[in-house]
């Protein structure tokens, strides 16, 4: 298993987690030995954004004697009421349910307390102007919380979180299908009404969010990175074409800012498949082919990081060259407008940016404009310009 640096957090999570939500549908026996296996395997981190005492019960069981070794993703505003979850900011409702989840995780703290699903303008300002978000930061006081995060499939949230300054990470809804969509406050209507035409290349919102957080340090992991399963299925996937896990997981796991994917297991089986992706091939993890021959999308021109134009002859990280490229464009007053826009504005690049690309081991002023890269570029970048300008951009 490999380990990733969850932002600035100072914690290292296995890059393959663990999503809770369907630790529920089994026997507590079973949904236990499933917890303990995947922690076999090196999985570290868990998310329970569940409020029934079921899943509560089955997770606490599970890191009963090896607590320390887990990271464990708590919502706050995730309640339990007459028997079914509530979202709520109700306060008299809010402090319970977190009590109750120490009491039944069988532990004093919370690794990352969640700010629970925020997905409106209207539900951020709600929570940063009152008790909320007072009680969060008594319980990051109290040490009850180590780290603060949220939860939302919403990029423009995430923006707001990110630059809020105290938000240290967020769980974020990450997949092929999803980046393809624009922002919106209600994730119900993400795919309602959408044709060829809207479903092109990664939206705007979205790129801007990953190298937000990647250049501020603020981590992300991964919730609904199969889409519920649809993406598996030609019949269901938006895209008309099936993806397997490792290719879901390696999208993911390509996006800036991303420290771990959170997926969800019914079976031991299905835990392997999920890990066996750190040792799959290039070929296993190819998520870009499938992207470039389906029927329905249009990534064209646009780097995906997806490690196609590999081998370079003078041996360049050209998806890692490309990947600052893109961070440091997106610092210029037109970031929302086009690279060329952003390149012309000669944007500051900022110095986190700068000493990542100092580190690699061959930068793009090494290019020897061969373009053998480009004839296996699967959405036609143009690589030797994008590497002609990260030259005269980064150094």
């Amino acid at each position: 298993m490999n380990y990733r640096a969850l932002g600035k957090t100072g914690l290292m999570v296995s890059e393959i987690g663990f999503g809770g939500e369907w630790l529920e549908r089994h026997d507590e026996a079973h949904s236990v030995e499933l917890l303990v296996y995947a922690h076999e395997k090196g999985i570290n981190v868990v998310d329970c954004w569940m409020a029934d005492p079921k899943s509560r019960d089955i997770i606490g069981k599970a890191m009963e004697g090896c607590r320390d070794s887990w990271y464990v993703q708590g919502h706050i505003g995730s309640t339990y009421q007459n028997g079914q979850y509530v979202r709520t900011r109700d306060m008299k409702f809010v402090r319970p349910a977190f009590e109750d989840l120490l009491i039944r995780l069988r532990t004093d703290y919370i690794d990352l307390g969640m700010i629970h699903y925020v997905d409106t303008v209207e539900d951020w300002n709600k929570i940063m102007d009152g008790e909320f978000i007072a009680y969060v930061r008594e319980l990051r006081e109290k040490g009850a919380i180590r780290h603060i995060g949220l939860s939302t499939h919403n990029p423009v949230i995430g923006q707001m979180a990110v630059e809020s300054g105290f938000i240290e990470m967020i769980m974020f809804s990450i997949n092929p299908a999803f980046d393809m969509r624009p922002a919106t406050e209600d994730i119900d209507d993400l795919f309602v009404g959408y044709d060829k035409a809207a479903f092109s290349g990664i939206d705007p919102e979205r790129a801007r969010l990953y190298r937000m957080c990647e250049e501020k340090g603020v981590g992300i992991t991964v919730m609904k990175g199969y889409f519920g399963g649809a993406l598996l299925d030609k019949e269901r996937s938006p895209f008309g074409v099936a993806f397997t896990p490792a290719q879901l997981i390696h999208y993911a796991l390509t996006r800036p800012g991303v420290s771990s994917i959170l997926c969800g297991y019914d079976t031991k089986e299905q835990i392997d498949v999920a890990v066996a992706y750190e040792s799959a091939s290039d070929d296993e993890k190819d998520y870009a082919s499938v992207i470039a021959n389906a029927p329905l999308h249009s990534y064209r021109g646009q780097c995906t990081y997806c490690g196609h134009c590999k081998p370079c002859p003078v041996d360049i990280d050209i998806a890692m060259v490309n990947k600052f490229y893109d961070l440091a464009t997106a610092q210029c007053d037109g970031a929302k407008g086009s690279e060329t826009q952003c390149y012309k504005a000669k944007p500051r690049v900022p110095e986190s940016v700068q000493q990542h690309y100092k580190a690699l081991k061959h930068t793009a002023a090494e290019c020897i404009g061969c373009r053998s890269c480009e004839s296996r570029c699967p959405f036609g970048v143009a690589i030797a310009e994008r590497m002609k300008k990260a030259a005269q951009l980064l150094g």
